[in-house]
């Protein structure tokens, strides 16, 4: 059996966090979503995407395939119901089809409904508003049955719920479990004088710098650098945000970098509930939330001091500098910032690219190159007001 996990609305309710990736390529917690099933059912996944995604993340079709929600995070309950589907049914809560194990384009024999709450991500504001709940089911996950390597003992661990790696290092630093796990990665890297509160996961190879105060809920991803002061935050993979200031309540893709002094609010002045942009109705949507930061895609970069206010969307390969607050809204492939934007070209942003990503042993390839190439004429509208 092997899992193809397919989008179904929620790839475009999530954008611009998934113009670049399937739904199921989401991180919340330690593992992406595809990740987590895995794990779970020991199985090989595959993903149904968009079609300009499927180069990337191909879909491989076989006998006896288990299809799951790309959206739907994995609990014990969840698992015990597919895992009692037979061939030709599906699982659903409503209208909402979880998981089947006949093809999504074909007609299910019988349709079984699902009662119980489960998590499934619809919103951007999603992922770090959930990421408690998912760092601490995947932390049990990781190291269920086994032992942490031993740190330093120039370290201070508070409670019992630290967890390393094999080649994760700490030097003089502080780990509070008392309120959440901290999982420590493979070979990542915890430099002096940090404090940092659980729950919290730093992936492979990634390193927080001096200083740095991290508060729960917060996952950085592999091949991050971070510094700073950050809480309930989600960076992914090959971001960074090495330098003094605050990220808070936010989400930072693949490839992203915060200049030097940068911050973002999280919590307007008058305490009111923020809103968020949202692609799928063209608009501002209120999140039901009253603390909410900044949702940045892949490859948005933003020069030293950079303020971004309560609950703004950088979009994909933005690029945001300069003085005073840029607006709530930075379109994808945007170049400049409070003072206007013009249109960032394929041409400028493929060259960045072709220097950044050797330095994290990565090739930017034609791949890479073509997701981008549409997803700048995906979004072409959002700059026609330049």
């Amino acid at each position: 059996m092997a899992i193809i996990l397919f989008d179904d609305n929620a790839h475009q309710s999530l954008l611009p966090l998934t113009y670049t990736r399937p739904v199921a390529d989401l991180r919340i917690g330690i593992l992406t979503i595809a990740e987590k099933w895995a794990k779970h059912l020991n199985a090989e996944h595959s993903f149904q995407t968009q079609p300009y995604l499927q180069a990337k993340f191909p879909q491989k079709v076989g006998a006896d395939d288990l299809y799951i929600n790309g959206s739907v995070c994995p609990d014990d309950g969840l698992l015990e119901a597919i895992s009692q589907l037979k061939t030709g049914e599906a699982l659903q809560q409503g209208d909402f089809l979880i998981a089947s194990k006949a093809s999504i384009d074909s007609k299910f024999s019988k349709v079984i409904n699902y009662d119980p709450f489960f998590i499934s991500l619809k919103h951007p504001e999603d992922i770090f508003s959930k990421n408690e709940i998912e760092l601490r089911k995947d932390f049990k996950l990781l190291t269920k049955g086994r032992t942490s390597v031993e740190i330093s003992s120039t370290n201070t661990i508070i409670g019992n719920d630290f967890f390393a790696e094999e080649g994760a290092t700490a030097e003089c630093s502080t780990f509070n479990t008392t309120n959440g796990p901290i999982y420590l990665g493979a070979n990542s890297s915890v430099w002096e004088g940090v404090n940092i509160r659980g729950a919290f996961a730093l992936c492979q190879d990634s390193q927080v710098k001096m200083g740095a105060k991290i508060y729960g809920a917060t996952t950085v991803g592999p091949f991050c650098r971070v510094g700073g002061e950050i809480s309930n935050s989600v960076i992914w993979g090959y971001s960074s945000k090495g330098h003094e200031g605050f990220l808070g309540n936010s989400v930072l893709g693949e490839w992203c970098n915060i200049g030097a002094d940068s911050n973002n609010s999280n919590l307007k002045n008058n305490y009111a509930e923020v809103k968020l942009w949202d692609y799928t109705v063209q608009r501002f949507r209120k999140t039901g939330l009253q603390f909410c930061g900044l949702i940045m895609a892949d490859h948005a970069k933003c020069g030293i001091n950079t303020m971004f206010n309560t609950g703004t969307v950088v979009g994909v390969s933005a690029n945001v500098f300069g003085a005073g607050y840029p607006r709530n809204f930075v379109p994808d492939f945007a170049w400049g910032g409070a003072q206007g934007f013009e249109t960032y070209s394929l041409k400028k942003m493929y060259e960045t690219s072709m220097l950044v990503y050797p330095r994290r042993d990565r090739e930017f390839d034609k791949i890479e190159q073509e997701i981008l190439k549409a997803v700048f004429a995906l979004t072409e509208s959002y700059r026609s007001v330049f």
